[in-house]
């Protein structure tokens, strides 16, 4: 199911790094594909996300998700 969130991106610096979105309840999600457009972190954000399984990942933060939609907040 897809759901829309704002938050905050960010970066994790864990092996090779992820990007991810951090809710302002501190839920985060692992963003699978990020577009280069949303890659700086403390940029705000509202997307809308389709959350994933994953079967096996190096990443142990956050829950992974797809991009569906996105816009910035300036």
């Amino acid at each position: 199911m897809n759901r829309s969130i704002v938050g905050k991106v960010a970066f994790e610096n864990l092996g090779p790094g992820c990007w991810g979105i951090i809710e302002s309840s501190g839920q985060i999600w692992r963003i699978i594909n990020m577009p280069e457009q949303l890659k700086y972190p403390g940029r705000q954000v509202e997307v809308r996300i389709k959350p994933v399984e994953e079967g096996a990942s190096i990443f142990m933060w956050g829950s992974p998700a797809k991009l569906i939609a996105f816009s910035t907040f300036r």
